[in-house]
């Protein structure tokens, strides 16, 4: 969303609401500071994206780092965990901010595109979700074979991951 003017006379307002901007910012700072993939690629996109969103959607989009982040990242633990139920809790958050703050708010509306695009964008990726119960001792995985995914479902381990390393 950009300004109405780029000349520094228009708007006088942020293009891209804070809370949106820090969400995005501790999730590029969590994926860079683990060092999992490449930043740029299409992998590290679905992670940032994941995690910005989980961020944003969860109950603090404060720093990673000031009072309560421990109660922050925990959550944020939570909701990426293998089992979670994120999907659902994204769609109803979702749901639950629109009906609070309606469609005017900026913030909501790049979440919104963030999740489209996650859900829109598939990525072949070794199918890990086929794994039901976990891995058990002795169970190997064959990595050639790939299926397409939503990108979410390749970032959200990631993003879990990445907070792990933090």
């Amino acid at each position: 969303m950009r300004p109405e003017s780029t000349n520094g006379t228009g708007g006088g307002g942020l293009a891209v609401p804070m809370a949106w901007l820090c969400a995005e910012y501790i999730a590029d700072e969590l994926l860079r500071a683990g060092g999992l993939v490449e930043p740029g690629s299409l992998e590290y996109q679905a992670g940032r994206r994941t995690l910005a969103l989980t961020v944003y959607l969860g109950d603090g989009t404060d720093d990673a780092s000031g009072p309560g982040a421990e109660h922050r990242l925990e959550e944020w633990l939570t909701r990426t965990a293998h089992g979670h139920p994120w999907e659902d809790w994204v769609r109803e958050r979702l749901a639950a901010r629109r009906e609070r703050d309606g469609d005017e708010d900026e913030g909501l509306a790049l979440a919104r595109e963030t999740w489209r695009l996650l859900e829109g964008t598939h990525l072949l990726a070794t199918d890990l979700g086929a794994l039901s119960g976990g891995p058990a001792p002795g169970l190997v995985v064959d990595e050639s074979e790939a299926v397409w995914l939503p990108s979410w479902r390749l970032g959200l381990p990631l993003g879990h991951l990445a907070l792990r390393l933090y």
